[in-house]
C-alpha cells in the first residue's frame, strides 16, 4: 500500500528533498508552499540555481619605467586579481499542483493514457507514477515554459483530469 502512496506523492509535486534514489526526489512536502498560497493547495517548485562566473583579471601594481632610450628600465607589475560575479540571480517558480487525494491510481491511469495518445509516453499504463510517466509529464510541460516532471494543475486541466471551477473558464 506504501508503494501507491508514494507514487501519488511524486506528482503531488512540492519541493523535492535531497534523496539518494533519483526517483524518490520526485516526492514532495505540503509543508512547502509560496507566501500567501491558500489553505488546502498544493505546490511545486524549480529552482534555478544563480550563474555565477569566476573573473581573473592582472591589475597594473606599478608601471614600467623606461630609460632615457626608450628601453624598459623596469618593468610593469602586475597582480593577479580573481572574484566571483553573480551572473543571473537565484529563481524560484512556484506552480500549482493536483493535491495527492486527486490523484488516484485511475486519474494516474487517464494521465498515461493522455500523453500515451500525444506521443510523449510509451510505458504501460499502469495507474503508478514512475520514471517514464515523470518524464513525458516533464515533455508535455515543457512545450508551456514549465520544466518539471510534477504535474501542474494548469496541465492536469489541460489534459482534462482535472475539474476547472466555473469562475475560470473563458467568457468569451
Amino acid at each position: 500500500m506504501a508503494l501507491p502512496l508514494v507514487a501519488l506523492m511524486a506528482l503531488a509535486g512540492c519541493t523535492p528533498p535531497q534523496a539518494e534514489n533519483p526517483a524518490d526526489a520526485l516526492l514532495g512536502s505540503m509543508l512547502d508552499t509560496p507566501p500567501g498560497a491558500p489553505p488546502g493547495t498544493c505546490w511545486g517548485k524549480i529552482v534555478s540555481p544563480a550563474l555565477i562566473e569566476t573573473v581573473t583579471e592582472q591589475v597594473l601594481v606599478e608601471p614600467a619605467r623606461l630609460a632615457t632610450d626608450g628601453t624598459v628600465a623596469t618593468p610593469a607589475i602586475f597582480r593577479t586579481e580573481t572574484r566571483q560575479r553573480i551572473v543571473t540571480e537565484r529563481e524560484v517558480t512556484w506552480f500549482e499542483t493536483p493535491c495527492p487525494a486527486d490523484l488516484t491510481p485511475d486519474v494516474i491511469a487517464s494521465l498515461q493514457r493522455a500523453l500515451n495518445v500525444r506521443g510523449l509516453y510509451a510505458g504501460a499504463v499502469t495507474g503508478q507514477i514512475d520514471r517514464a510517466t515523470s518524464e513525458a509529464v516533464r515533455r508535455y510541460q515543457s512545450a508551456t515554459g514549465l520544466d518539471s516532471p510534477v504535474l501542474s494543475l494548469a496541465a492536469a486541466r489541460t489534459l482534462g483530469l482535472v475539474a476547472t471551477p466555473l469562475d475560470q473558464l473563458d467568457q468569451d
